[in-house]
């Protein structure tokens, strides 16, 4: 709230906009949503509404969530009554009010766009949602195989085009006077984290930990697994990676895909893109939880695994982001979790339960 104080009356040098917390280090579109809530709850003093709206936020990510769980199938009806069981899922929305439940919001909205063939609100959905955290480029990947293989080449290049065009946008007052300090703050991808607050890779010492190799290490393994399922799983019901390439250079105007590109494909490909992300973050505070806690499930149910063995990969990393501070214990069962996890989606429906192959192979 003293940041957008700040902002509301008339900075728009990011560099020149701080408070309690630090700079303001997220996109316009986070300033944006937090104006609104400074004006609804007078400044942040009105704590009861602040709560209330975010009681409401939760609730709608809850039944988006079922949306999209409805939308994929392939998971068990009695799966649903344990996404609202989550107590740190409570604490971020209700008690913490963290801005990233206002990106999983758009985020959860643009996948169910996507799934429903409707790309360009799809994409309308997930540039603001960017704007509000750039975490969601977690998504980016998946989309724009999605996108190439459902609508062709040269609407996936106006499509991208349109997601830069909003962001500029949005963030127009603040390029128009202050263009480097804005990019160099709202999208600064060599922030690192403190060690004392992250979840994930706490099993490791702060030196190796704040290792800029050990950065560069990682950012090779996320490039590596992506490229990895994009060449050899989420192409495969279309005949292949280079056959969707082959198809989308010599018709760009044409679907990349022979096939159509159900929503259980969509939906698998995108919660996938952003496990994968996950996985490969140095670090994840507590409140980056609630980019994926509601795909657990799904995801799990994605995998071959006996259903005993699903519900133990849910219940671990719902124990390990309920540990507080994270322990050595606690950090390795995540990051051994999304592993097992993501394993688990490789050999199993990694295009989606629905798929030619799946059924196939079943």
């Amino acid at each position: 709230m003293d940041q957008i104080k700040i902002y509301l009356d008339g900075e728009r040098d990011y560099s020149a906009i701080s408070g309690p917390t630090g700079p303001l280090v997220y996109p316009a579109g986070h300033v944006y949503v937090h104006a609104l809530l400074y004006k609804l709850t007078d400044a942040g003093r009105n704590l009861a509404l602040s709560q209330q709206l975010y009681a409401f936020l939760y609730s709608a990510s809850l039944i988006l969530s079922c949306a999209i769980y409805r939308k994929a199938g392939g998971v068990p009806n009695w799966i649903l009554l344990l996404l609202p069981l989550s107590k740190r899922l409570h604490s971020i929305y209700v008690l913490r009010l963290f801005n990233d439940v206002w990106a999983v919001i758009f985020a959860q909205l643009s996948i169910l766009a996507l799934g429903g063939g409707l790309s360009d609100l799809a994409v309308l959905f997930l540039s603001v949602a960017i704007s509000v955290k750039m975490s969601v480029l977690l998504y980016l990947p998946a989309f724009l195989v999605v996108l190439v293989k459902q609508r062709g080449l040269i609407t996936t290049i106006r499509l991208c085009l349109t997601i830069f065009s909003i962001q500029g946008l949005l963030a127009y007052p603040f390029l128009l006077e202050h263009p480097l300090t804005y990019i160099d703050n709202a999208f600064n991808f060599g922030r690192v984290f403190l060690y004392q607050w992250t979840v994930n890779w706490r099993f490791l010492s702060e030196k190796r930990f704040l290792d800029p190799n050990f950065a560069k290490a990682l950012l090779v393994g996320h490039v590596s697994v992506l490229v990895a399922f994009g060449l050899f799983r989420w192409c495969r019901t279309s005949g292949g990676v280079l056959a969707v390439l082959n198809r989308a250079i010599k018709h760009p105007s044409r679907p990349g895909s022979p096939v159509p590109v159900r929503a259980d494909d969509v939906i698998t490909l995108a919660l996938t893109s952003n496990l994968i992300g996950i996985l490969f973050s140095r670090s994840l505070h507590y409140q980056f939880y609630s980019w994926y806690a509601y795909q657990v499930p799904l995801l799990a149910w994605r995998t071959r695994y006996p259903t005993i063995l699903k519900l133990i990969i849910v219940g671990a990393i719902e124990y390990a982001w309920n540990v507080y501070p994270s322990t050595t214990r606690s950090s390795a069962v995540l990051c051994v979790t999304h592993v097992i996890l993501l394993g688990g989606i490789w050999f199993g429906h990694a295009e989606g339960i629905t798929s030619r192959t799946d059924k196939a192979r079943d």
